[in-house]
């Protein structure tokens, strides 16, 4: 089952503002996860307030949970 993903990038280059990927599933919104360069946000369909993980833990996240792996 395919995610339809969309975002928006800033007109410069990525400091202070996010890049923005809006997460659909079957039309339905499932969130929006912003990328920084300090972390990234995950905000939820309907919520104003989001789920931040810097970088660090994010790698690490990946590395101990992640269960599909591809190359590049």
């Amino acid at each position: 089952m395919a995610h339809d993903v969309s975002f928006s990038v800033p007109s410069r280059p990525l400091g202070k503002s996010d890049i923005e990927f809006i997460i659909k599933n079957d039309g339905n919104t499932l969130g929006t996860l912003k990328i920084s360069n300090g972390s990234v946000v995950w905000f939820p369909s309907g919520t104003t307030y989001g789920h931040r993980m810097r970088w660090s833990k994010f790698d690490k996240m990946m590395k101990e949970n992640a269960t599909d792996s591809e190359t590049r």
